[in-house]
């Protein structure tokens, strides 16, 4: 039995990633970032950087504590960045890393389709619990 090294047994599992199985590491990044607060936080910060107060006004709805599980997360997985600045009061600033500039094309893509085709997705609804007039 021939052995192998650290790399190759890295690479061989990174060959056999398979996002339908439930243990996957893949399959665990597809969940988090299917939250929706995710797509959200990366579409914003796809303008540029931005401090917690303006991500709190741009995303209606996410509470203080969402917010900051969702960024924390997002800094652990390198998507984001958290910069203090010393400062009173002191200032935080959240950024995409090149890793997070990658994805939010496609999740701003997502978002914008969510935007234009709404109606449609609504139409659907009405039609298929039949209260369509």
């Amino acid at each position: 039995m021939p052995t192998t090294t650290a790399a190759q047994r890295r690479e061989q599992a990174r060959a056999e990633y398979d996002a339908f199985i439930k243990g996957c590491p893949t399959n665990q990044l597809l969940d988090r970032l299917s939250d929706k607060w995710v797509s959200l936080v990366v579409a914003a910060l796809s303008t540029g950087p931005m401090r917690y107060s303006d991500l709190s006004r741009k995303i209606a709805g996410v509470s203080p504590k969402m917010l900051t599980q969702t960024l924390r997360s997002l800094e652990r997985d390198g998507i984001l960045t958290r910069t203090v600045t010393p400062s009173v009061p002191v200032r935080v600033d959240y950024a995409l890393t090149s890793l997070g500039s990658s994805l939010a094309g496609l999740l701003t893509a997502v978002k914008a389709w969510a935007e234009t085709h709404i109606e449609e997705v609504h139409e659907a609804r009405e039609r298929y619990d039949g209260t369509t007039d």
